[in-house]
């Protein structure tokens, strides 16, 4: 009778545990990325380049899913994905970085972590290979949540990180945006049009650049098997951009914001709109006070509130239990998701 009962003990516990491994296993957990948006048609990019763009959009949000795979943290996961992004030529973070004006990178970054509601972010930067690796050094090993320039560098050197030289970050199709760009700003400034007497005034509705020259911003969210929600976001900005401008990108509410059990929101678009309008925030808040769903909040602010005031652009966005939201009011968004147990879902426009 003792043999049979602690047989039967053992069987309970085995059963117990088996139940506990799958019921870890279920847990939800999922990644979104995205790589700007803007005026993204099909006949502005060839069938190659089609497919470098989906080919590193695939490479990115996988990297970030398999830290969520193994059980790692959210923060790691989109660092991860956007650290591919970064190192790519193909978006406007990192190497890919546009220029400004005089002829420089100034390259801007935040990440925020849900489960403690800490948050970290870098400006106009210029000699750090991953701005997004910086903005988390900041979060976790600084009291403070944004550091700017040369102070934001000298922090870097304290932590460790190896500048590079500035060149690092240049590329031929960024130069071609640039001097567009100039000779756009110069045949504006011989018409003495109104646009351009707003660009010196430091207006935030001019809209003499087109929109592939604003955007091309790239971030990343992601729920681990925890529960714990995670947003990142990194940029270089605007093309020909002047003042030491800064947009969306590394402010906290505005372009990054994650806290747990509510969601989690990356943005890429017309930065000035999304600070005065803190869209990011604002999806958040209609979640956690509105009980809205994220696909009915992000739809909300991105395609009612935004575009109402004039604001172009896009997040993705993610929710406590995994679900995602990718709304934009461009045509088209460079965009990937991917959740447990599926293949990476890569689109670009509204249809694929």
């Amino acid at each position: 009778m003792k043999n049979k009962s602690t047989l039967v003990a053992l069987i309970l516990a085995a059963a117990a545990s088996v139940t506990t491994s799958v019921w870890a296993d279920d847990k939800p957990f999922s990644i979104a990325i995205h790589g700007g948006a803007g005026t993204i048609t099909k006949a502005k990019l060839t069938p190659q380049q089609q497919q470098d763009y989906r080919d590193k959009l695939t490479e990115a949000v996988n990297a970030g899913y398999k830290v969520l795979e193994k059980g790692g943290d959210s923060v790691v996961a989109i660092q991860a994905a956007i650290n591919v992004m970064e190192n790519s030529p193909l978006f406007n973070a990192g190497v890919g970085a546009v220029y400004t004006y005089d002829g420089a990178h100034e390259m801007d970054a935040s990440i925020m972590d849900g489960k403690t509601m800490n948050a970290g972010a870098v400006s106009g930067v210029k000699h750090i290979k991953n701005p997004i690796n910086l903005a988390d050094a900041v979060m976790n090993r600084s009291p403070h949540v944004m550091l700017s320039g040369a102070g934001a560098e000298e922090f870097a050197l304290t932590q460790g990180f190896t500048l590079v030289p500035a060149n690092s970050f240049d590329t031929e199709s960024r130069y071609k945006q640039l001097q567009d760009a100039k000779v756009k700003l110069r045949k504006a400034e011989s018409e003495k049009s109104p646009d351009y007497q707003a660009s010196l005034n430091g207006v935030p509705e001019i809209d003499y650049l087109d929109l592939d020259y604003k955007f091309g911003t790239v971030g990343a969210v992601a729920l681990d098997k925890k529960g714990n929600l995670a947003a990142g976001t990194s940029t270089g900005g605007m093309t020909a951009k002047r003042f030491g401008r800064i947009g969306d990108s590394p402010v906290i509410g505005a372009g990054t914001y994650a806290e747990n059990g509510v969601c989690a929101v990356s943005a890429t678009g017309h930065g000035e709109y999304f600070i005065r309008y803190h869209v990011a925030g604002d999806i958040c808040a209609r979640v956690k006070y509105q009980q809205k769903s994220i696909i009915q909040a992000a739809d909300e602010v991105i395609n009612q509130r935004l575009i109402t005031a004039g604001g172009t652009g896009g997040v993705i966005a993610i929710d406590q239990r995994g679900n995602i939201a990718t709304p934009f009011n461009t045509e088209g968004m460079y965009r990937a998701t991917r959740k447990n147990g599926e293949p990476a879902d890569v689109m670009i426009w509204r249809d694929m």
